[in-house]
C-alpha cells in the first residue's frame, strides 16, 4: 500500500519541478505548450467552485512527450483553483513503488495522476493519456502516417485533452464533495 502522504510530500509544484528534473530543452518544450493552454470560461468556473482541499498527484519525467503536452494543462487546472487543488509532480524514477503502483498496461507509464481527499486516501487515477490522445494516436499510427513527435499537437487536440483533463479534475472533487465521511466532517 502506498503513503500518498508520504508521496506527496516528496513531489514539487510545477515550476521546481522543472527546475530540478528538466533539462534547458526540456523546460522550453513545456513552457510553449504551457503558453498555448487555454481553459475556457466555463472551464474556469466549474473549477472555481471546487470547495474540497484536493491534493494531486502527477508522476511524470520531463523528457516525456505525453507529460510535455498534458502536464502543463494540469497547472493551467490547478491555478484556476489554488484553494481547492494542489498539484505536485514527481518524478518517475524518484519512488520506485509508486511508479510501480501506478503501471499502465505492465509499463511505467506517465504522466499518471492520482486524485487524493485531504487525508490523502486515493479518490481516483487517471493517465496516461485521455481518449482524444489515443484517437489521434490511433488515427496516425494505425492509418497512412506515422507521428514524429516533433509537432506540437493542434489547437482542437490540445482544447480536447484539456477538456478531458477538466473533466477528470471535476470527477475526483464530486467524488469527494459527496463522499459521507467528508460531508460529516465539514458539516455540509
Amino acid at each position: 500500500m502506498i503513503d500518498w502522504n508520504l508521496a506527496f510530500e516528496r513531489s514539487l509544484p510545477y515550476d521546481e519541478f522543472l527546475s530540478r528534473h528538466g533539462k534547458e530543452a526540456e523546460r522550453a518544450k513545456w513552457a510553449a505548450i504551457h503558453g498555448r493552454v487555454a481553459l475556457t470560461g466555463p472551464q474556469r468556473e466549474l473549477i472555481g467552485g471546487f470547495v474540497r482541499r484536493m491534493p494531486v498527484l502527477c508522476l511524470a519525467g520531463t523528457w516525456c512527450g505525453d507529460c510535455v503536452s498534458q502536464c502543463p494543462i494540469l497547472d493551467h487546472i490547478a491555478r484556476a483553483n489554488p484553494s481547492a487543488i494542489e498539484l505536485r509532480y514527481l518524478d518517475r524514477d524518484a519512488l520506485p513503488e509508486v511508479a510501480d503502483a501506478l503501471k499502465v498496461n505492465g509499463g511505467r507509464r506517465v504522466p499518471a495522476v492520482v486524485f487524493l481527499s485531504e487525508d490523502f486516501l486515493e479518490v481516483s487515477r487517471f493517465g496516461d493519456r485521455t481518449l482524444s490522445r489515443y484517437r489521434k494516436l490511433a488515427a496516425d499510427q494505425l492509418g497512412p502516417s506515422c507521428p514524429t513527435g516533433l509537432v506540437p499537437p493542434a489547437v482542437e487536440e490540445l482544447a480536447a485533452v484539456t477538456a478531458e483533463w477538466v473533466d477528470q479534475f471535476e470527477r475526483a472533487h464530486l467524488i469527494l464533495r459527496l463522499s459521507g465521511r467528508l460531508r460529516e466532517k465539514h458539516g455540509d
